[in-house]
């Protein structure tokens, strides 16, 4: 694509009106990392490209009584520095922490790989792990919608012409709750996911688990929620036998491809791993919290 208008708009309503007055195709720009490539590769139409990242409230987050209040366009080195979130969301953060290399770190956002909506990235699993909602902002208002509802094909979502993303919201997690996410990639480093699992665990003070959800990346056309591994863990202390069948809901749930990455067997061999072991680390967090 030839880009023939570049806008870096300084707040939210200054970004939709330059979405929905468009008469070019207009693409945002929370990072860059995936847009820059897709723009070099495809035809020569006409592309305005629209950078959010001088609109300070996306750019920042805010932790609450509530939970977690991120801008989409906080890079990824800054949103795995933060501590405090770290505390709370460990799975989170370690799936944004597996986008790129360093340096690509530095422009990479959750909110661009959310909206990017690739069947393997790594933090869509984990943000629905953990319940999130995406804030949509447009002329007309704001909707909201969960994120397991928010990608709806391969690099397709459901934002309408003249929408974007302002918001991702989680919710403060109780005492006893926490998530953990894993991924299998051929590679040691700096790959996209063969499978993905993102886990999130409560405990009450028995021992017994009362809440559960389990997402799973790179194993379908996108992200899922695999309610039957949920129930699995519910009512159990997340025994062996409890981890077994939810590894085995999760495998039965997934419908993979089979590439030069991986067959579609392996995919759903490993996918099953990933959610043992991403449920016994959530495990050990929730109890440690309680």
């Amino acid at each position: 694509m030839a880009v023939v208008a570049y806008n870096a708009p300084q707040s939210v309503q200054e970004a939709v009106a330059l979405l929905s007055g468009s008469a070019i195709k207009t693409k945002v720009m929370a990072g860059g990392t995936d847009l820059i490539i897709q723009s070099k590769s495809q035809t020569i139409e006409p592309l305005q490209i629209v950078d959010l990242k001088r609109i300070a409230e996306m750019m920042g987050y805010t932790l609450t009584d509530a939970g977690l209040s991120l801008g989409p366009s906080m890079c990824c080195a800054e949103f795995t520095a933060l501590q405090d979130v770290k505390a709370l969301y460990p799975g989170l953060v370690e799936a944004a922490y597996l986008i790129g290399s360093t340096q690509v770190q530095g422009r990479a956002s959750i909110g661009g790989n959310l909206c990017n909506s690739s069947p393997a990235a790594d933090t869509i699993p984990a943000l629905i792990a953990v319940g999130a909602q995406c804030v949509i902002a447009s002329a007309a208002g704001e909707r909201r919608v969960a994120v397991e509802d928010f990608v709806t094909g391969v690099g397709r979502n459901c934002m309408q012409p003249g929408e974007l993303l302002q918001r991702i919201l989680v919710a403060r997690p109780d005492p006893g709750t926490r998530d953990a996410y894993l991924r299998f990639i051929p590679r040691t480093e700096m790959d996209i996911a063969v499978a993905g699992a993102g886990v999130s665990v409560t405990l009450d003070h028995q021992g017994l688990c009362s809440a559960a959800r389990v997402a799973l990346g790179a194993v379908a056309p996108t992200a899922i929620l695999v309610a039957a591994a949920a129930a699995a863990l519910i009512g159990t202390s997340i025994d062996e036998t409890a981890v077994a069948k939810a590894a085995a809901a999760a495998s039965a749930a997934a419908s993979p491809i089979s590439d030069r990455r991986g067959t579609s067997e392996f995919r759903r061999h490993i996918v099953g791993v990933l959610v043992k072991r991403a449920t016994l680390i959530a495990k050990e967090r929730a109890l440690a919290s309680l």
